[in-house]
C-alpha cells in the first residue's frame, strides 16, 4: 500500500511542479481593450417649445490598445463638445421613441469616430457605451 500511494505522489510531483513554475502569460500592451470614461457626465437641454428638456449621459468609450487610449484622452474635450451637440439637436420626437437610446447610441459613436479620423487619421474608438442615459 505504501508502495501505491509513492508511486502516486511520484505522478503527480511534475504537475504541481508545471503549475507552480508557469509564467504568466504575456499580453501586448497594443492589445489591450480599455475603456475611457469621459467624466464629469455630460449635461444639457434639447428640444423646442416653451418648455426645455435635459439630459444627463454618463458615456465610455471602448478603445483598443494603450497608445489609442492616449490619444483619446487627449482629445477628450473635443468629444465632449460634439456629443454635447449632438444631445442638444435632438428632439422630443427623436428622444422618445423606442429605439431611440441605441440609434442616439450610434449617431455619438459615429460622431466621435468621425472627429477622431480628422484628428488622427483613424476612428480609434470601437464602440460607445452609455453607462447612464436620463432625460427629463
Amino acid at each position: 500500500m505504501k508502495i501505491w500511494i509513492a508511486s502516486l505522489l511520484l505522478m503527480t510531483l511534475p504537475l504541481y511542479v508545471q503549475a507552480n513554475s508557469s509564467e504568466e502569460p504575456k499580453v501586448d500592451p497594443a492589445t489591450v481593450v480599455a475603456y475611457v470614461g469621459l467624466f464629469p457626465a455630460l449635461v444639457g437641454n434639447f428640444g423646442t417649445g416653451p418648455r426645455l428638456k435635459f439630459f444627463k449621459a454618463d458615456v465610455s468609450l471602448r478603445v483598443t490598445g494603450a497608445e489609442a487610449e492616449a490619444k483619446v484622452v487627449h482629445h477628450q474635450p473635443l468629444i465632449r463638445n460634439q456629443l454635447v451637440m449632438l444631445f442638444s439637436q435632438q428632439t422630443d420626437e427623436t428622444m422618445a421613441a423606442a429605439d431611440a437610446k441605441e440609434t442616439l447610441r450610434q449617431a455619438a459613436l459615429k460622431q466621435v469616430q468621425d472627429v477622431l479620423v480628422q484628428e488622427e487619421g483613424a476612428p480609434l474608438v470601437e464602440d460607445l457605451l452609455f453607462n447612464n442615459l436620463i432625460i427629463q
